[in-house]
């Protein structure tokens, strides 16, 4: 039976033990970003709320054939994890401003992801 945790806490704990474990694994329509750890075997559920992302170029956009339109955050984060999942890290969290960052080291882009709920699943 899965045990259900809903703090930030256990996500925060399991990254600082073991950061290299923790992976991005999918962004699911209902908001909900999954990571998990391979080490502790957990699944860290995090509904988002705003993404920011910093460090991007007009030159990707241009590339992308997106400049002129407004892109979101989300989009740009979900366009990551489609294309290079596993570049994507964990880089800073804060459970008392339920904030995130994150890093794609593909193309140098780091999210700064607002945190409305976090779960933890153990197995």
């Amino acid at each position: 039976m899965t045990e259900i945790v809903r703090s930030g806490a256990f996500l925060q704990q399991c990254w600082s033990v073991h950061p290299l474990c923790v992976t991005v694994k999918r962004m699911g329509d209902d908001r909900r970003l999954v990571l998990s750890c391979s080490s502790c075997k957990s699944g860290h559920y995090l509904t988002m709320g705003l993404v920011t992302p910093k460090d991007s170029t007009a030159s990707e956009l241009v590339a992308a054939g997106q400049i002129g339109q407004e892109v979101t955050g989300e989009e740009l984060l979900s366009a990551c994890i489609m294309t290079h999942r596993s570049a994507i890290t964990l880089r800073e969290m804060d459970v008392f401003q339920d904030l995130v960052l994150l890093r794609c080291g593909d193309c140098r882009r780091h999210y700064t992801v607002q945190v409305s709920a976090f779960e933890t699943h153990q197995k």
